[in-house]
């Protein structure tokens, strides 16, 4: 059990290592805000999540959040980027891990990656009209978006940004899940019948 539980502590320190560095490769989307940019760090965290639960999947999400902080800083003095990061990985990952538990196939992993976008979209814009976007404000000293200048704001920035970035990383993650597969399962296997989690 202990050498099971290290072992697992190892594999989240290296996936959140992985995810680190896919953060750093950022980019934005043509005709969307700028400060908006996809990367590929939610993968490692989503791998984590299906393997070893949950825990394990927030645990890779907040990691690679704090050495970007670390590596990076923050515009504002205080990481909202960093905290806004965190909460669209669980969103997104959550209900891949939650489906897939159940239904362990491609047909699962497709439908937990549908779901988790939608999650991800629509938490993601409530949390941002309600949170982030008045907490950069704050933080920044800038005037506040208010009524429809910020809904704008969601509606044509936060929203779309979400969904596609959701597409981009369900390709990719598709495009694996073939080759990834029979190693996916080895390691449910493996850490799922004694501990569910990290």
């Amino acid at each position: 059990m202990k050498n099971k539980k290290l072992q697992a502590m190892i594999v989240v320190g290296m996936l959140s290592s992985i995810s680190f560095v896919l953060m750093l490769f950022n980019f934005p989307l043509p005709a969307l805000p700028p400060f908006l940019k996809v990367d590929f760090s939610d993968i490692p965290a989503l791998i984590a999540a299906i393997t070893m639960g949950p825990v394990a999947g927030i645990l890779v999400a907040f990691f690679k959040n704090v050495l970007d902080w670390l590596f990076a800083g923050s515009p504002t003095g205080v990481p909202v980027g960093h905290m806004a990061n965190l909460v669209t990985s669980i969103l997104f990952i959550l209900p891949v891990y939650v489906i897939y538990r159940k239904i362990a196939s491609k047909k699962g992993i497709i439908a937990g990656l549908v779901l988790g976008t939608i999650t991800m979209a629509i938490g993601m814009s409530v949390l941002n009209y309600f949170v982030f976007l008045p907490m950069y404000t704050y933080f920044l000293n800038v005037p506040a978006e208010t009524g429809n200048a910020l809904f704008t704001t969601i509606v044509l920035g936060i929203l779309p940004f979400n969904i596609v970035k959701g597409f981009i990383l369900t390709a990719i993650t598709l495009l694996m899940f073939n080759s990834i597969q029979p190693w996916i399962e080895k390691q449910r296997n493996y850490y799922r019948p004694k501990s569910r989690t990290v």
